[in-house]
């Protein structure tokens, strides 16, 4: 998929449709922007239901915390 936007005298940025519906994404949704090199990765912030339960069953092996530090 290829689509562009123009930045306005704002700085404000339309997603092109076609991007939104792909990625899902709605109104009021909140975004990070990453700098990598020349350009910027725009990534959706998950909500903590979404981050429920993803660490759940990870190999617990190796693990440091604070009173593994010198």
């Amino acid at each position: 998929m290829s689509a562009t936007a123009t930045l306005s005298s704002k700085f404000q940025i339309s997603i092109p449709k076609a991007v939104r519906e792909e990625q899902h994404w709605h109104a009021g949704q909140e975004f990070v922007f990453i700098p990598k090199g020349k350009g910027v990765l725009v990534m959706p912030v998950p909500s903590l239901k979404e981050l429920s339960g993803l660490a759940r069953g990870a190999n617990k092996d190796g693990y440091r915390d604070r009173e593994d530090r010198t």
